[in-house]
């Protein structure tokens, strides 16, 4: 190979070199990047799971005010009515409520063979619906036992000017719960009789 030839041949290869780094060097670099577009996101996130609210004898028990409210339920056998799908108004007396009542009274409701007197007291503290506090008027409501309460709205809201609502629209799934100070009697009937 002569002279010229070598140098054609170098420079032919340095060429060809140049075009093939120049041809790489433009091909654009894939992209490695993780950004995601909002064409394959959903178009709404679902919102996370809500607690489900529990009956109005669950929220009386999660409480941990009502122990004897919910010992009375399971004595007179209401845990399955309160339990259904209502709605319910529940006046539920606390505690303190049914400690306040005569000595020796609340011990003789729970007795078994005073089952039914203690089913109509409490059920004279449910009303059928779901009546918020903002609504009540005053006036006589008729309840579950049969007979009929007065509310009155005057100082708050009172039954019968006995019970006074010291927290109300407590939220259950099949109603709702006001708490009262006091145990509220049907008219007539004679609880002091239960100790004799």
């Amino acid at each position: 190979m002569n002279r010229v030839t070598k140098v054609a041949a170098i420079t032919a290869a340095a060429v060809f070199t140049a075009l093939t780094l120049s041809a790489c060097g433009s091909d654009p670099a894939p992209e490695t990047t993780t950004e995601t577009t909002t064409d394959t996101m959903p178009e709404t996130m679902p919102a996370p799971e809500q607690t489900q609210l529990g009956t109005v004898v669950d929220v009386a028990t999660q409480a941990g005010t009502f122990n004897t409210l919910v010992a009375a339920i399971g004595a007179a056998e209401l845990g399955a009515t309160l339990n259904g799908e209502g709605p319910f108004t529940v006046f539920a007396p606390t505690d303190e409520a049914f400690a306040a009542l005569p000595a020796g009274v609340l011990d003789a409701l729970l007795l078994p063979e005073n089952k039914a007197v203690l089913t109509q007291i409490l059920t004279y503290h449910v009303v059928a619906g779901k009546v918020y506090a903002a609504d009540v008027t005053d006036g006589v409501v008729a309840t579950v036992e049969g007979s009929e309460i007065l509310l009155s709205t005057a100082d708050g809201v009172t039954i019968n000017n006995i019970a006074k609502v010291v927290s109300a629209d407590i939220e259950a799934s099949n109603g709702v719960i006001h708490v009262i100070n006091a145990v509220i009697i049907p008219e007539g009937l004679d609880v002091a009789k239960l100790l004799k």
